[in-house]
């Protein structure tokens, strides 16, 4: 159920300002990114709710707590935010920058980016340096091939669970589905690790957040196939390595949009991997492509997302239109 009349509009001003400005580093230098401040909000309940004396249990409890805590209050939060806007001059304004700051198309391309320039600038130790800011495995493990391949592989899932699936929630519900769905996404990432910290405490989080990228993974994975000629690459090859490979990702929805950026390119993606602490065995995505992956692939990852990206936006266009 869509607030305003007009809000496919302005969340595709928001994907238009985002893909031009990004997020202003100047600014968030000055200000804590709202982002952050989920993370603060998390980190507190955590501390409060998870502590080391309680039970399995209790901790189980505390999670469901902190869960139903985070999407209430981005309901919450979004559904004032969208009540000020009806009733200041411009508050169409308002709703455009609040979306745009909870969008990543131009962050994440400029991420993925900069792994592609480390290793063309400075080599192996540049592309390494460069990774370890949007993967968790252990750079230092990583030859060129494992670097361009980590690369490619947080572009494809961080293109689901950044761009398509906060538009998606935000489509659906205006700004309190796309703040309830960024509180929920954060708190996977913080506490839903398999641990011995958050295997009771952030259970209920992970679990919820499978769920909410459901139905994003599977249109990102889509977007990414329809993009696929842009790096020279078949729309039909990586449709079919959907259908053929993305169960076999141990994450329900990562497998598709990985899937999809796998057949794209032809190169094979996921295997196996090497987190501090921890060695991953997983089967490869698209196991007959080429596993030698390099910058270049990189840059034609980008290239597909980019056109991922007008794909979703044309998208948002076409219901904007009909609905109008």
């Amino acid at each position: 159920m869509l607030i305003y009349d007009n809000a496919l509009w302005l969340l595709l001003a928001a994907l238009l300002l985002d893909a031009l400005i990004g997020d202003p580093d100047w600014l968030w230098r000055r200000l804590p990114h709202p982002v952050v401040g989920i993370g603060r909000i998390i980190s507190i309940l955590d501390n409060s709710l998870n502590r080391p004396t309680m039970t399995a249990g209790q901790r189980k409890a505390g999670g469901l707590i902190t869960l139903l805590l985070l999407v209430f209050g981005g309901l919450g939060l979004g559904s004032a935010l969208e009540s000020i806007s009806g009733q200041i001059p411009f508050g169409d304004i308002l709703v455009v920058i609040v979306t745009t700051v909870f969008l990543a198309q131009n962050s994440l391309y400029r991420h993925v980016a900069a792994v592609r320039d480390g290793l063309e600038q400075s080599g192996l130790e540049g592309g390494r340096k460069a990774v370890a800011m949007i993967v968790g495995r252990d750079p230092n493990q990583l030859d060129e091939a494992g670097v361009s391949r980590a690369a490619i592989e947080s572009c494809s899932e961080n293109f689901s669970d950044g761009v398509v699936a906060p538009v998606f929630w935000c489509a659906l519900f205006g700004l309190p589905g796309l703040l309830a769905y960024k509180a929920v996404n954060t708190a996977d990432s913080m506490i839903g690790h398999k641990n011995e910290t958050y295997r009771e405490f952030g259970w209920a989080s992970a679990r919820f957040d499978d769920l909410i990228n459901l139905p994003a993974s599977r249109l990102s994975g889509l977007f990414i196939a329809l993009s696929a000629s842009l790096a020279y690459g078949s729309p039909r090859k990586s449709l079919t390595c959907i259908i053929r490979d993305a169960g076999k990702h141990r994450s329900p929805n990562a497998g598709w949009p990985e899937a999809a950026m796998a057949g794209a390119l032809d190169i094979a993606l996921a295997g196996p991997r090497v987190y501090p602490g921890q060695t991953v065995d997983d089967p490869y995505l698209n196991e007959a492509g080429r596993k030698e992956a390099t910058a270049n692939d990189i840059d034609r990852a980008g290239m597909v997302m980019i056109g991922a990206c007008v794909i979703q936006g044309l998208t948002i266009g076409l219901l904007a239109a009909v609905a109008a």
